[in-house]
């Protein structure tokens, strides 16, 4: 037990140390635990992979992949069980931070997921990681946008309890790049996909067009992180000979993933890649396990 201890903190100090190697790299900025410092180092990552500067390994031996059983974090917000997070309405003013709070500790958790992605999977097309750097660059503008608007309003991010629902699902997909393509973005994010216009409507009614357009800008961009999701996903069905949507019912029935609460987003859902059908039979209503 110590000797494998000691195995992992020699390699943590290592990823943390070594420069020019993607995996590596993203190792660094998705264990940093300080929220602006992990924005700077997800720019810094962005910029000189698009410049060429970062080549990625093919394979595991070259950059050894550790299990990663929490990201780096600020100690606050605490993190307790998402039943027990409060729900707030934002026609107060404590609500509407409680809102605010609840959208940057998702799009703290988004950054994450996305460079966790990068670090993880190996021997992917190049394609597969410029794609989730760009998410992980797009997730850090979203947590300041957002941060800003909770400053603005007398509060800071840590001032709220959160959940680590988000978290969770990724380490139980860590083996598996095709279940946390399912999982992640074509589940538990694109449930964002659906909550935005209620949000937006009873933003509307206290007259808060900031958060509004922040919310604008993160749902457009949302919409491209799932359809990058559904991409992948769907390329790791083809090489595996596996019916997309069919598996995807499969996959959250196995992982017990949560199913889409009604009035779906049905417009931002087709954008980001779901067939009429899939849809239609989320609409449905979650199936018995038989059913699958």
């Amino acid at each position: 037990m110590q000797t494998a201890f000691r195995f992992f903190l020699v390699y943590h100090r290592a990823m943390l140390e070594t420069p020019e190697n993607l995996h590596a790299r993203a190792y660094r900025a998705l264990m940093c635990a300080d929220p602006a410092e992990k924005s700077d180092l997800v720019a810094s990552l962005s910029q000189d992979w698009r410049r060429g500067a970062l080549p990625a390994p093919v394979d595991a031996g070259a950059c050894p992949v550790l299990p990663v059983i929490d990201a780096g974090r600020p100690d606050r917000p605490e993190l307790i069980a998402h039943t027990s997070v409060p729900r707030r309405k934002p026609s107060s003013a404590e609500g509407l931070a409680a809102l605010l709070h609840a959208i940057a500790h998702i799009e703290f958790n988004a950054i994450n997921l996305a460079l966790d992605c990068v670090y993880r999977f190996r021997g992917l097309p190049t394609d597969f990681y410029a794609g989730w750097l760009q998410v992980a660059a797009e997730e850090a503008y979203h947590f300041g946008l957002v941060t800003e608007r909770l400053v603005a309003v007398g509060f800071t991010y840590g001032d709220f309890s959160a959940h680590r629902g988000l978290w969770d699902m990724a380490v139980k997909t860590a083996d598996d790049p095709l279940a946390r393509m399912a999982l992640v973005p074509r589940v538990l994010e694109a449930r964002g996909l659906d909550a935005t216009p209620p949000i937006v409507a009873k933003l509307r009614k206290i007259g808060d067009e900031a958060t509004i357009a922040v919310l604008d800008i993160i749902l457009r961009d949302e919409i491209g992180h799932v359809a990058l999701g559904d991409r992948w996903f769907r390329h790791f069905c083809a090489e595996r000979g596996l019916e997309p949507e069919a598996t995807y019912l499969a996959l959250m029935t196995e992982f017990d993933a949560p199913w889409p609460p009604k009035p779906l987003n049905v417009e931002a859902r087709r954008k980001a890649g779901f067939s009429a059908a899939e849809i239609n039979r989320l609409e449905a209503g979650r199936p018995r396990r038989n059913e699958v």
